[in-house]
């Protein structure tokens, strides 16, 4: 009788997800095991420090781009940011914008490939502090042997931005921009540096990204408190009046009945 291999254990100095033949056969119990032993960041020799306002701004605006749009039509694509990605035996890998097609878009801890069934489609990374070269060279090879099909990066200093899709099995091929426009057939969206800022287009149209959300609902607030304030003063103003009315309608009721007491009285001395 052949006995059942031992689990995988995730090594703390190199943790990586299982051989994808080896996932195959652990129970549903001993695969959440190895979920739940995967580290969700890098070690301190491969973390890159913080990188401000620019990063966050581009990374989180993207996203909220790709979600509205993809949201509004009704297509089940996975946009994430940062997520710990985790490919059959290998270190983790975590791109600040990834995208999945047609899969659930429920939220998640990680992505591990194994379990989830699928890859990355696509992934963008963002340079304004971090490792250049990383992102640039080391990532290129990467993500191209990982079979993510495209890959983009955009370098907020320099304003600069680059594309690669895969071509053949396992290198990238540069994306060549038309009129500044860089086609991404995973998307089925055109990005480009615009008003110092990376943009998606849907044919002519622009998506709005979270910087422009957050202005449309500024300007919405604004005009909200606006009108707040004037029905308020249009309030006040009809309190006034209703009170100066009450207050002409008490003079009148005194004025009558004073009438009514004179006439009265004149009556009776006849």
């Amino acid at each position: 009788m052949s006995q059942r291999p031992e689990p995988w254990l995730v090594d703390p100095d190199d943790p990586r997800a299982p051989p994808q033949e080896l996932w195959d056969r652990l129970t549903e119990a001993e695969r959440q095991l190895v979920v739940d032993s995967l580290p969700s960041e890098f070690p301190p020799n491969e973390a890159s420090p913080p990188e401000g306002d620019q990063h966050t701004e581009a990374v989180y605006g993207a996203r909220t781009a790709l979600r509205r749009f993809f949201g509004k039509t009704g297509r089940s694509i996975y946009v994430g940011t940062n997520l710990p990605v985790y490919y059959p035996g290998r270190v983790m890998c975590s791109p600040d914008v990834m995208a999945v097609l047609d899969v659930p878009t429920h939220p998640r801890p990680s992505w591990i490939v194994s379990r989830e069934g699928k890859g990355l489609d696509f992934a963008l990374e963002v340079i304004v502090l971090g490792h250049r070269r990383k992102d640039v060279e080391r990532n290129v090879e990467l993500y191209a042997r990982l079979g993510i099909h495209e890959y983009f990066v955009f370098d907020r200093p320099k304003l600069r931005l680059q594309g690669y899709r895969l071509r053949g099995g396992s290198s990238y091929e540069p994306i060549v921009p038309q009129h500044g426009h860089f086609a991404s057939s995973v998307l089925g969206l055109d990005l480009l540096v615009e008003r110092e800022r990376l943009r998606f287009y849907a044919g002519d149209a622009e998506l709005p990204g979270a910087d422009d959300l957050i202005d449309k609902l500024e300007g919405f607030v604004d005009d909200l408190e606006g009108r707040l304030a004037a029905a308020e003063v249009r309030a006040e103003e009809e309190a006034r009046r209703a009170e100066e009315e009450a207050r002409r309608a008490e003079l009148a009721e005194g004025r009558l009945q004073q009438a009514l007491a004179e006439l009265e009285r004149l009556k009776g001395n006849r």
